[in-house]
């Protein structure tokens, strides 16, 4: 069994590596303004899409799922398939809940992707392909997030049906996903979701 202080270093590098906000660095960097006083306030892609375009978006959304692969590989390495989940979890965790940034960050959508990508790869590229179209089609990102985050937890039932880490690890990825998107549960329950521009800003 893989030493607890193992697990523990890959919960602290993964958290630290996960609160590292790239939507606050590249905005910050490039534009000298601060995301969370735009739009939603919210450290992520999607607050990034609706201010600063497409360009701006792509950039943080490659960068948030990195790190998020990186700190799943990083925890395969020290600790195997435990090291992994324990990584892939807290990865997530610090990028919702930064401690770079009070605590607070984005949603954690781009920085699940890499964990994921690195836990069940094809499922997690198929999941992907199906939530952009989700995306397309009805222009409401949180639509497509969290179908894709249900759906990813319902794979690793499937596809890695003796794994019991890799199935609680991939829950509490989904739950902290779905967690994130309160408000905009409320908001598409009622109807008033804000759409996403499709075309090039």
């Amino acid at each position: 069994m893989t030493n607890v202080w193992v697990l523990v270093l890959c919960a602290a590098i993964a958290y630290i590596l996960g609160s590292i906000s790239f939507s606050y660095l590249f905005t910050k960097k490039i534009r000298h303004e601060d995301i969370r006083e735009k739009g939603s306030g919210n450290a992520g892609t999607t607050n990034v899409l609706r201010n600063y375009g497409w360009g701006m978006g792509v950039l943080v959304f490659a960068g948030d799922v990195l790190k998020g692969l990186l700190a799943a590989l990083i925890g395969m390495y020290l600790g195997g398939e435990l090291g992994l989940c324990v990584a892939g979890v807290f990865a997530v965790v610090g990028h919702n809940y930064s401690c770079f940034l009070r605590f607070k960050g984005g949603k954690g959508i781009a920085a699940t992707i890499g964990v994921l990508l690195i836990i069940q790869t094809i499922p997690t590229l198929i999941i992907f392909a199906v939530a952009i179209i989700i995306v397309i089609a009805t222009k409401i990102m949180s639509i497509g997030s969290i179908i894709g985050l249900i759906l990813s937890a319902v794979a690793a039932f499937v596809v890695a049906p003796d794994s019991v880490y890799q199935q609680i690890a991939v829950v509490i990825i989904a739950i902290l996903g779905i967690l994130s998107h309160r408000e905009n549960i409320v908001r598409l329950i009622h109807g008033n979701e804000r759409k996403l521009s499709l075309s090039k800003k």
